[in-house]
């Protein structure tokens, strides 16, 4: 298998209701070709994905000054839909973390900081849950993630999103998407950025941005009236807040 798999084809869980039942016939090697859907632990067949993802794991501060870079643990790294699996049903689900916990999902080699260099000059997307008890966070986490490995929140030229994220706090659930720009062209300073919006129009950039903050709409299944929020990252450092007051909704 070289080719990506186009993931709204894969059900939400190896045992689905979009999974066959059966062997698939491997005409060339004589053999069958054993799926994750077919048997979860004996597949011989992987779907790759379009780039590598690692998954974050932040604990939460025990209050006594503990150090960013402890409380945020790198998990793994894997680049196919079988190995997504295999993380995703042996990890708590995001109902069960502790108060003050977060996931990260983020392409390989970007760390989930506002002080990467692929991610200083960007932003992210947001929306907050604020009646935990009336949502199912696992399953719009699990979705938003399959957004992101399946490279459906953007066109594949666009280049601006960075990883998904979430995080359990006491009075709310939030989940966000991070992007490489604010929608602006950014600067080659010979520091080793590699530039996403490097030449494109203000304009360009800023419809790029509003499409990936409809899609990411779409994927929290959020009513019309509702709106997810953009803020950019230097804004949130200054104010001392991730919910620094948003440049876009959408």
């Amino acid at each position: 298998m070289s080719e990506q798999v186009d993931l709204t084809t894969i059900p939400i869980s190896p045992t689905g209701d979009h999974s066959n039942s059966g062997d698939i016939d491997d005409t060339e090697g004589g053999g069958k070709l054993v799926t994750v859907f077919h048997d979860k632990d004996n597949f011989n067949v992987k779907h790759p994905l379009q780039n590598k993802w690692t998954l974050w794991f932040t604990k939460p501060s025990s209050g006594k000054g503990d150090n960013w870079n402890d409380l945020l643990k790198e998990v793994i790294t894997f680049n196919s839909v079988e190995e997504f699996w295999g993380i995703y049903n042996n990890i708590a689900p995001v109902s069960e973390l502790a108060l003050k916990s977060d996931y990260h999902l983020f392409k390989e080699g970007v760390r989930p900081e506002w002080e990467d260099p692929q991610n200083k000059h960007g932003g992210k997307w947001s929306y907050s849950f604020k009646d935990k008890r009336s949502v199912d966070i696992n399953d719009l986490w699990l979705h938003t993630m399959l957004a992101a490995i399946g490279e459906t929140l953007e066109e594949e030229e666009d280049g601006e999103v960075m990883g998904v994220v979430v995080n359990v706090r006491k009075a709310f659930y939030r989940i966000g998407v991070w992007t490489r720009t604010i929608g602006k062209s950014i600067p080659n300073r010979g520091d080793g950025d590699v530039a996403g919006g490097k030449g494109r129009s203000v304009e360009k950039g800023q419809k790029i941005l509003l499409a990936i903050g409809k899609q990411f709409k779409d994927v929290l299944k959020l009513p019309a009236n509702e709106l997810v929020e953009f803020s950019g990252h230097t804004d949130s450092a200054h104010s001392g807040s991730s919910r620094a007051k948003a440049k876009h909704t959408a």
